[in-house]
């Protein structure tokens, strides 16, 4: 089924601040892995997207936890979690398959933005046992599917020389503030962005496998090109697509309360 919504109400929503719930460390594979919880009920698992932390869903928690469970995590190299060797879609799911089976959840749903929606295609697919339903958001499953320019854009800041305004004013202090290796901040950099041009993230073949249910989300004006997102929504079996008007690959941000109200209708079915 494809959705597109045209008109959604304004709804105003209690912003969570980042560590205000008593976060907590789990260790997996020798690596402090940071992560917080809200409310009660099935667990749903955040993970949040490139240069990121659990405040990309700021703005999200507090609905979403008013029905269920929100485990919210920082990924290994990133907020407030150690660094890792070696960075890869593929190994940050096998990160997050762990996360789960250390926290001992019996089935899970799933919430990933960008790198974290590529991250959760895997997670799908691996671990039909415990996914069920995944809803993602500005995801790809291979760099074909960038918008024109934004892969060579990529490319070109991949030495840390080559360091983007964007990333040095917004990423870099907040990475500086959080992180336990604020002074190896130049390896979380290289890995991302090694991350981010590695063509395919998930193959045709696997997609077609997967069991879970799923929720494909883009805004008309995302970094990835809706063609693409087609073509993972036909190649998902039983799949959803939303495309959400005037909205960027910055869903979470411009449109809090039109995604919180996409994400519990399709959680609540």
């Amino acid at each position: 089924m494809i959705l597109t919504l045209l008109l959604f109400g304004n709804t105003a929503y209690t912003q969570i601040t980042y560590g205000s719930n008593n976060g907590n460390y789990i260790t997996i594979k020798n690596a402090k892995i940071y992560y917080e919880e809200y409310g009660q009920g099935i667990p749903l698992i955040l993970l949040h997207g490139g240069f990121g932390s659990i405040s990309h869903f700021k703005d999200i928690i507090e609905p979403l936890s008013k029905k269920y469970r929100v485990i919210a995590m920082d990924s290994p190299g990133q907020g407030r979690s150690e660094q890792i060797d070696s960075m890869s879609y593929q190994i940050y799911a096998n990160y997050y398959a762990e996360f789960i089976d250390n926290l001992k959840l019996d089935s899970v749903y799933v919430l990933g933005w960008s790198d974290g929606g590529n991250s959760a295609f895997i997670l799908a697919y691996d671990r039909p046992d415990k996914v069920k339903k995944v809803i993602v958001s500005g995801a790809n499953s291979d760099t074909d599917g960038y918008q024109d320019g934004v892969l060579e854009n990529m490319k070109s800041h991949l030495d840390p020389k080559n360091i983007s305004d964007g990333v040095r004013t917004r990423w870099l202090p907040d990475f500086l503030n959080k992180s336990p290796n604020k002074d190896n901040w130049e390896k979380s950099y290289k890995q991302l962005y090694n991350m981010w041009v590695t063509k395919e993230k998930i193959s045709d073949a696997h997609l077609s496998n997967i069991k879970s249910k799923f929720l494909i989300v883009y805004g008309d004006k995302d970094v990835t090109k809706l063609e693409h997102g087609l073509h993972i929504y036909k190649t998902i079996k039983g799949s959803e697509l939303c495309i959400l008007p005037n909205t960027t690959h910055s869903v979470f941000k411009e449109k809090p309360d039109l995604i919180t109200s996409i994400i519990l209708n399709f959680l609540d079915k």
